[in-house]
């Protein structure tokens, strides 16, 4: 399905942006019984994003608010470019309970459709509602807010900012999400809400401890227009490998608008992390692009050098900065999935 261009676009990672929101752990998640471990993990990314842009930092109440910033404020971050809202969340997963941001004629509008915890599996009610709280305590200055009632999670698309969207059908076409909705109607009403001309499905690849039903972020990435980075296996006793291999080769078999392939990046599969014989998602693909940087999650493995080298290049001019994700992938994500974006003109300086 292609459309016609559009007045709306959903932009790229890469673009100039004003900020990124980060949801910060407390007792009543998930983290509770890990918050000493986690929130150094928290406060380095929270501190590498204010060396470059604003960070919106969500808070549960005053006091919370307080505890982050002397975090924030420990782990060196530029406090004149951090902003602290409070609004309550389940969780911390910014990238899919946060808006997207799309432009329509020249201007930001953010999207806040419809949060259900991954199709039912946890707690959403806070989160679904987050981003009306924050956009009425004016944390995203003017910026008009448009709410559809369609559930999707940030996580599950990726945009070349020119009107190809990339997702995986294992996820957007989970029944719990949106049951009445065929394939092609899902892909109308993104095309739609989005102003995409077309989408590219990945119908291969996941990564056991994913509870996200294979978010494309945790998979395959663009870099830009011409780029994707993905994960890739070559153990043939890795259960997920399979899978894996079948992706790389369906993205060696997707076009650029001009008819040329993509050139692929591969991204080493870090060695298996275990957390009380559950296998936990590990995954370099879980890349955060900011302004002049690119935060990519390691493992202590050595895959890591791998993916920094190779990301490196893929992203001239932006230095790369390993950040080390262990302990946010026991909770099931890792660096992207914890962090949400906002084009340049959102967040108020």
């Amino acid at each position: 399905m292609i459309r016609e261009a559009s007045e709306r676009r959903l932009p790229a990672e890469w673009e100039p942006q004003s900020g990124v929101q980060l949801t910060w752990p407390h007792a009543g998640t998930d983290w509770s019984s890990r918050l000493d471990a986690v929130e150094p993990v928290f406060a380095a990314i929270g501190a590498m994003i204010a060396r470059h842009e604003s960070l919106l930092v969500v808070c549960q109440d005053t006091d919370h608010r307080v505890h982050v910033l002397s975090l924030l404020a420990q782990a060196g971050a530029d406090l004149d470019r951090v902003q602290l809202g409070i609004a309550k969340a389940d969780d911390t997963w910014a990238r899919d309970h946060g808006p997207l941001t799309i432009v329509e004629h020249g201007q930001p509008v953010l999207l806040d459709f419809s949060f259900n915890g991954w199709g039912g599996k946890f707690p959403a009610e806070h989160d679904n509602l987050l981003t009306r709280n924050l956009a009425a305590q004016g944390r995203f200055g003017a910026v008009p807010v448009e709410a559809i009632d369609l559930v999707l999670e940030g996580g599950s698309i990726e945009s070349d900012g020119a009107g190809t969207i990339m997702t995986t059908s294992q996820c957007l076409l989970t029944p719990t999400r949106n049951p009445e909705l065929s394939r092609d109607g899902i892909e109308e009403r993104l095309l739609q809400h989005l102003g995409a001309q077309r989408l590219l499905w990945v119908d291969h690849g996941h990564l056991e401890g994913d509870d996200t039903d294979g978010h494309i972020d945790t998979l395959a990435r663009f870099c830009d227009g011409e780029t994707i980075a993905h994960v890739e296996c070559n153990d043939s006793g890795d259960p997920q490998c399979d899978g894996l291999q079948r992706m790389a080769e369906q993205l060696a078999q997707f076009r650029q608008p001009s008819g040329e392939p993509y050139t692929l990046i591969p991204l080493p599969l870090p060695a298996p992390i275990l957390d009380e014989g559950r296998r936990l998602p590990a995954t370099h693909a879980n890349f955060l692009v900011i302004n002049e940087a690119v935060l990519v999650p390691v493992y202590d493995d050595p895959a890591d050098e791998v993916a920094l080298e190779r990301l490196g290049a893929a992203f001239p001019g932006r230095s790369v900065v390993g950040i080390d994700c262990r302990e946010l992938i026991r909770q099931g994500g890792s660096l992207h999935c914890l962090t949400m974006q906002f084009p340049v003109g959102v967040l108020p300086h």
